[in-house]
């Protein structure tokens, strides 16, 4: 009898416990980071009134007869289901979405507790804690490598107060940009000859002449991958080119016509080495040498489209001469004559009206008197002006001071100073070449022949072309010394050559400005190199592939700064493309001094800080731990976990690895209780109380009735 009053006390004092475990849960429902808990119901030791017996014959087996002793709490299980992610206004407030547990230390690192509850803070020595002042572990920037190393050993986070990070020199500058490689751009700048210590601007006659120290003309960018004023691209071939002359051809006769002549013929050889025969007719013995002179000279000027030779009657000393002015591009250039008779009045000869000049790639013949060959416009201009100068007369090249140079807006430009002996009235004529198999250049001729002009001798007059340009694009980005000083490096690109099997080639102008140096030769604040391109616009190589700068302002000198412009045969940096010239991207890696204004906490635990010269950088990475049990994990209050026997070893490691969960900053994680699963447990536990009170109370009643048999 009393065995019932024994389990009905057994039963109280379990659902006590229940009662004790979810008034605790139902307490924590809006503590953050809680993982409520479950009591564990088991029955007592049964006590054996009758054992069971096998069946034994005819007769069946029985069950051991066995009387309970009532119930136990066994075990508590804590649940570690996720609980809700709440949203703060707090940048250090940290949430842990998944397994894992913050690792917290209140000696310094010597021990370590753990928790969910990401409520963490900055005390005022810079130490990064939570509500009990314990301080969260992880690991710090190495102040030499600037980066923060998850896999040396945690330590205690401290940011210290007023923190400050020094300027970085910049070390590298990556570029990533497209040249345009089309025959019509936007991007295009002038294309002028550059002399070291003579400026484009110099035009005091003579001083400028375009040949380097060893005579060689400068090169100004090969004329066949040039563009005209709008941009479109004269795409000069091999050979093609222009006839220019300087002055007048002329072949003054030292005969006579004869009177009472029939009639009169001469032979023209041509350009291209065929004649043209011009004969009179109309022949008389009654003729005076005046209708001769005049119905020859007549017969030559029909045919000048032809010879281009026009013909005068100079009727007072009875003589024929013979001018070429090269004024047409379907005539010939020059006098090549041969009279058929003596009675013409017409001297054989030749007289050398204008000279050609083609463009070829890979060849270059400035020979003073022959046709020219040339690649650059300085090529052009220094063989020009050496013919301008010879066709005066006296030493060759030298005769007088006619000046033609290239100047600053990318037009040649002619000035007949006079002041020389050999000085000559110069009438300029620029016309087309063509010839078998060699098409007209038109766009190329049409920027010379605006050149065409008379400057009489000692007038200072001035003839120009059409600009010449040149594809060019630029891009700069400020790097910084080792004080946190900026300088501005300007990257210019000019196109200057096109290779049809390998692809096309670009100079690479570099400049800083002064008092900063990158050269070790004037200009020393200038580098001059080149890139080059495949021919599918890929990069194929780039020169120079650093600069080592001096900003001569106290800084660091000798700062070596590479430039990063992407991998060869690649796209993954410059690109020479038929589409406009852009920069879709250009970074550096220095940075100026600044302080620290603000931390934010990022996926992966990072506290980033934010400093006042706009960089922002890792400081330290909050560490997280996992275990095998959590559920074997002790509690010690204040959201404190502590590493028990069953709960395994901490693994120790950065979030979102390994299983652990990743954190949400500026969020908090709020208590996993449930109200309405633990409302309705409390009915069940209350319930279960009041029926084991029952059963002691039906067992004293049964106890009063025993006892009243005495009576």
């Amino acid at each position: 009898m009393l065995k019932s009053l024994y389990s009905g006390v057994s039963g109280l004092q379990s659902h006590q416990v229940a009662m004790d475990v979810e008034s605790n849960n139902i307490a924590n429902v809006n503590t953050t980071g809680f993982k409520y808990s479950r009591a564990n119901f088991s029955d007592l030791l049964a006590q054996n009134q009758a054992i069971a017996t096998a069946p034994q014959g005819a007769l069946g087996g029985k069950n051991a007869v066995q009387v309970g002793l009532g119930s136990s709490i066994s075990s508590m299980t804590r649940i570690f289901s996720q609980g809700s992610i709440q949203n703060s206004d707090k940048n250090t407030d940290v949430a842990i979405q998944g397994d894992g547990f913050f690792i917290i230390s209140p000696d310094g690192g010597s021990t370590y507790k753990f928790t969910r509850a990401g409520d963490f803070k900055f005390d005022a020595g810079g130490n990064f804690v939570d509500n009990n002042g314990f301080v969260t572990q992880g690991w710090l920037r190495d102040s030499n490598t600037g980066k923060v190393d998850s896999t040396a050993p945690i330590t205690s986070i401290n940011i210290a107060p007023g923190l400050t990070t020094p300027a970085n020199p910049s070390s590298e500058v990556v570029l990533k940009a497209n040249l345009d490689s089309g025959i019509l751009v936007e991007s295009f700048s002038p294309a002028y000859e550059i002399k070291t210590g003579i400026p484009p601007s110099v035009t005091t006659p003579g001083s400028y002449d375009g040949i380097d120290a060893a005579g060689n003309p400068v090169p100004a960018g090969d004329a066949g991958v040039m563009f005209n004023e709008t941009g479109e691209a004269f795409s000069l071939q091999k050979d093609q080119g222009i006839w220019a002359s300087f002055k007048n051809a002329q072949i003054d006769s030292v005969g006579v016509v004869a009177a009472g002549a029939g009639e009169l013929s001469l032979t023209f050889t041509l350009d291209d080495g065929t004649t043209k025969l011009i004969t009179t007719t109309g022949g008389d013995a009654l003729n005076t040498a005046a209708v001769n002179g005049n119905r020859f000279t007549a017969a030559i000027n029909a045919q000048t489209s032809v010879t281009g030779v026009t013909a005068t009657y100079d009727i007072v000393n009875n003589k024929i001469n013979l001018t070429n002015t090269n004024s047409s591009d379907s005539a010939s250039h020059n006098i090549h004559v041969v009279a058929n008779n003596a009675n013409s009045g017409i001297t054989n000869g030749s007289a050398t009206t204008a000279y050609k000049y083609q463009y070829d790639p890979a060849v270059v013949s400035t020979a003073t008197g022959s046709d020219k060959k040339f690649t650059t416009l300085s090529d052009l201009r220094y063989a020009m002006e050496k013919q301008a100068r010879a066709d005066g007369g006296g030493v060759a090249g030298a005769g007088n001071n006619i000046e033609i140079k290239v100047n600053a807006q990318g037009k040649f430009e002619i000035i007949n100073p006079g002041g020389a002996l050999n000085d000559y009235d110069m009438n300029l004529k620029i016309t087309s070449y063509s010839a078998t198999g060699i098409t007209d250049n038109i766009r190329f001729s049409r920027n010379m022949q605006a050149m065409n002009a008379v400057l009489p001798s000692g007038s200072g007059g001035k003839a120009y072309s059409q600009g010449f340009n040149a594809a060019t694009h630029s891009s700069g980005i400020d790097v910084f010394d080792s004080l946190g000083s900026k300088h501005t490096l300007r990257m210019e690109f000019r196109k200057t050559a096109v290779d049809t099997t390998t692809g096309s080639t670009w100079d690479m102008r570099i400049t800083v400005p002064e008092p900063a140096t990158i050269n070790t030769v004037a200009p020393y604040n200038e580098k001059t190199g080149s890139i080059r391109f495949n021919n599918d616009g890929s990069l194929s190589t780039y020169n120079p592939p650093n600069v080592s700068f001096s900003g001569n302002n106290g800084s660091a000198p000798d700062q070596q700064i590479s430039l990063s412009f992407g991998t060869p045969n690649a796209f993954d940096g410059m690109t020479s493309f038929d589409s406009a010239s852009s920069t879709s991207g250009i970074s550096q890696d220095g940075y100026t001094g600044g302080d620290l204004v603000g931390i934010r906490i990022d996926q992966t635990g990072t506290l980033v800080g934010s400093f006042s010269n706009g960089r922002s950088f890792g400081l330290a990475q909050v560490a997280m731990a996992k275990f095998t049990n959590n559920e074997g994990l002790g509690t010690e209050g204040g959201n404190v976990f502590t590493q028990s026997a069953n709960s395994g070893e901490p693994i120790i490691g950065t979030a979102a690895t390994a299983g652990r969960g990743f954190i949400q900053s500026a969020a908090l994680e709020a208590s996993n209780v449930d109200l309405s699963r633990a409302l309705t447990q409390l009915i069940i536990i209350q319930r279960g109380y009041q029926a084991n009170g029952k059963t002691i109370t039906t067992s004293d009643q049964l106890l009063q009735t025993l006892i009243g048999l005495k009576q």
